[in-house]
């Protein structure tokens, strides 16, 4: 490679970090004007907009916290597995019972596309938690009690036992089986895929409930962030599962699991090759027959990350359920 190639690559990845930041700075921008103006997240507003209507209605910090609860979740799962550490104990202080994140441990990765992969995508949902905090300002929920450990009875062994992944003890007896997600490459993605397109159809199914166009805008830039990192660690899974083809099969009882706890029966995707006029394809993007992304209500997201198809305010990945007026999963 030349000096002057080498020279050019550095220009464009500077040029790309540059838009980057300047894409945060103004959205920062965009919320503090908003607030002056009187079109902010705060308490006061949001809540006398909230008694002007139905008081059922979520406001637009209740969705938004809502959304950073799952963020947490996220955050603290990629930064435990690409750092070693969670979130920094300033991020997670605010409105309801703070709780901590507990278990998991650094992966030592061994495909350095995968540790890239990671690396990237704890790095954006680090920057969502603080995102979604600025923009709610001092309505932001705190952190709730978190389970990303690796015990029998924590939520990625209950998941994937819900998976049929990992076996289940005889009834009457201790579960002894567990899964854990920062073991390898391969079990790392897996944990990932149990989150992702759960993110995507979370954002897809709050946008209607958002009622200012500048938090409409923010959340819809989320979404397609959360929209890559799902594609990216669908096709991970998808081309590593060439060579194991157990990987994808698992991918799909993930996906099927997660049909079982929300209620429905072909909302979500495995990775499983498809058909497409007449010829094999891949299944990177689960559509509708429209060529749309899914939607998911707040109960069904809850559903999921409760690991409970009925109507509950905790339990899984969430053991002392979530801050913020939407906690309650769907009755399915």
């Amino acid at each position: 490679m030349t000096d002057d190639t080498s020279k050019q690559m550095l220009d464009v990845l500077d040029r790309r970090v540059e838009r980057r930041n300047e894409r945060r700075d103004f959205f920062k921008t965009a919320f503090g004007a908003a607030a002056v103006a009187g079109a902010g997240i705060g308490a006061m507003s949001m809540g006398s907009r909230a008694s002007a209507a139905d008081p059922t209605t979520p406001t637009d910090a209740d969705v938004l916290n809502f959304a950073l609860n799952l963020e947490y979740l996220e955050a603290q799962f990629y930064s435990v597995a690409v750092n070693g550490t969670g979130l920094a104990a300033s991020v997670l202080t605010g409105t309801g019972t703070q709780g901590a994140a507990t278990g998991g441990r650094k992966v030592v990765f061994t495909d350095p596309l995968v540790a890239a992969y990671a690396k990237e995508i704890a790095a954006d949902e680090i920057t969502h938690v603080t995102f979604l905090r600025t923009a709610l300002g001092s309505s932001a929920v705190a952190q709730p009690t978190i389970d990303i450990g690796v015990s029998p009875t924590g939520a990625f062994s209950s998941a994937a036992r819900a998976a049929g992944l990992i076996a289940s003890a005889p009834t009457g007896t201790a579960q002894t089986s567990f899964f854990d997600p920062y073991a390898d490459d391969n079990s790392f993605l897996l944990g990932a895929f149990i989150f992702e397109d759960v993110g995507v159809t979370a954002y897809k199914g709050a946008a209607p409930l958002i009622t200012n166009k500048t938090y409409l805008e923010a959340a819809a830039g989320i979404l397609a962030v959360e929209a890559y990192h799902a594609g990216l660690v669908r096709t991970a899974l998808y081309s590593r599962g060439v060579q194991a083809p157990s990987l994808r099969t698992s991918a799909d009882a993930i996906s099927n699991a997660r049909d079982s706890l929300d209620g429905t029966s072909d909302l979500d995707q495995g990775i499983s090759p498809t058909t497409i006029n007449g010829g094999s394809a891949s299944n990177i993007v689960p559509l509708d027959n429209n060529g749309i992304a899914f939607s998911r209500t707040t109960g069904q997201v809850l559903n999921i990350v409760y690991l409970n198809n009925a109507s509950v305010t905790m339990g899984g990945f969430f053991p002392a359920g979530v801050n913020g007026n939407i906690k309650t999963s769907a009755a399915n």
